[in-house]
């Protein structure tokens, strides 16, 4: 895969995505950035009991950004991390553009029948919008 200077890597939860990026990253010799987007705060929440829902919300970012520098740390590299809120595939479309990537890479996810009917496929998504190739790790 020559001419890869930068590489984007969408999370969804797990760090396998994030281990192929360190992998390629690393054999390229490219910049690597990794990308959590949150669902934005929508609604009043008051009946939940949650007294600050941008705490709740948040704290799954703080969490991976501290399993990242964790694994940063045994692979011996430096990784960028990025925290966005918005719609998923829009937001890593946009990150994509702004840091001028050569190559996204993401998380695939097992999608049925009515996600896929209801349009609801996230790297369908990114897919057909990203600005350069877009690489899936596992399904």
């Amino acid at each position: 895969m020559k001419g890869i200077r930068k590489i984007l890597v969408a999370v969804n939860g797990s760090l396998d995505s994030v281990r192929e990026g360190i992998r390629l990253a690393e054999e390229e010799k490219t910049w690597l950035t990794v990308l959590k987007v949150l669902p934005p705060y929508e609604g009043d929440l008051n009946l939940t009991g949650v007294k600050n829902i941008r705490d709740v919300i948040n704290a799954d970012g703080k969490t991976l950004q501290d399993s990242l520098k964790k694994l940063a740390e045994e692979e011996r590299t430096l990784i960028k991390t990025r925290l966005e809120t918005g719609k998923i595939d829009q937001k890593i479309v946009e990150v994509a553009k702004e840091e001028r990537c050569d190559l996204i890479i993401m998380g695939g996810q097992k999608v049925g029948f009515l996600k896929r009917l209801l349009g609801l496929n996230i790297v369908e998504k990114v897919i057909s919008q990203a600005p350069c190739p877009v690489f899936v790790v596992g399904a």
